[in-house]
């Protein structure tokens, strides 16, 4: 199977363009479920929904989580669609198996004071300092995903408009609107940091440089935000996804409207953002617990 696999890997990346990240998902996926089918059927031919199910359940004694097998179960339906397509097997085995239903898990959100305490971690003093803070504020006013953010251009931002521009899934253009508080740190930052990154190095219309003045990583302001969750002594699992989603969800409590959001955070269907409004209502409970004296 670990051929198949390599030839398919390479099918998504040359015919469908697929970026490596993806595939490294793929390939762990089916590179798995292989070991697996190497043991339980004699060739691809006899992978029937019978293993599959058995893998599955595999998965499962091993508490993965669903949406870790919802996730398995999608890679190997589009794997074996392909190996009917190029007949390397003659009946798909995937048409018989179910796809658990999706567990809705509401996503980690800061209070406000909690962004408040990791956006004033930086040491402005210092230049890269001045850059993190740019980066957090930045997260925050936009709700950019972490690769947005990383692959933000000179020329993407409007400054003067209170706007930028990013490329964000699907290759799908957005304006966003910036506020004045990450606005000031931005020029800040390019004015002063960016300036001294790249002394005496290549040129680069990246926005944020790392202090080789290159293009920053997505693992680097992982590495970032973890550091500055620490020193604020926020005790919960923060990732740049969590500014994301404090971003949206202090919007709707705030009164914005959910399509306004949605257009925000570069979602093409609305039941995506719709989570967000499951966080707005809980929150409104905790406050009506909280103050109402019949609570």
């Amino acid at each position: 199977m670990h051929e198949q696999i390599e030839d398919y890997l390479h099918y998504l990346r040359v015919e469908r363009g697929l970026s490596d990240n993806t595939i490294k998902s793929y390939r762990q996926d089916l590179q798995e479920a292989g070991a697996f089918f190497d043991k339980h059927a004699s060739s691809l031919k006899k992978i029937d929904q019978f293993v599959i199910l058995n893998y599955l359940e595999t998965l499962q004694q091993q508490h993965k989580a669903r949406n870790t097998i919802i996730r398995v179960v999608s890679t190997l339906r589009r794997f074996f669609q392909y190996l009917v397509q190029f007949n390397v097997i003659k009946d798909d085995p995937m048409l018989k198996v179910d796809s658990p239903k999706k567990a809705q898990t509401l996503p980690d959100v800061l209070t406000v004071t909690e962004v408040n305490q990791l956006l004033s971690m930086p040491d402005v003093h210092k230049k890269l300092g001045v850059r993190d803070r740019a980066i957090l504020e930045t997260l925050y006013a936009t709700g950019l995903r972490v690769s947005e953010l990383v692959n933000l251009k000179l020329g993407d931002l409007h400054l003067p408009m209170n706007l930028l521009q990013t490329i964000g899934k699907g290759d799908k253009e957005r304006i966003i609107p910036i506020s004045d508080v990450a606005i000031d740190w931005l020029n800040q930052y390019m004015k002063t940091t960016r300036v001294q990154l790249l002394s005496g190095k290549p040129n680069t219309e990246y926005l944020f440089l790392n202090a080789h003045g290159r293009q920053l990583t997505r693992q680097a302001i992982w590495q970032m935000i973890k550091k500055y969750v620490h020193q604020a002594g926020i005790k919960r699992h923060v990732t740049p996804h969590t500014l994301r989603h404090s971003f949206a969800t202090h919007l709707l409590e705030n009164g914005a409207d959910l399509r306004i959001v949605q257009e925000l955070l570069g979602h093409s269907d609305i039941s995506t953002t719709q989570i967000y409004t499951h966080v707005s209502h809980k929150h409104l409970t905790e406050v009506y617990n909280k103050f109402h004296p019949r609570a």
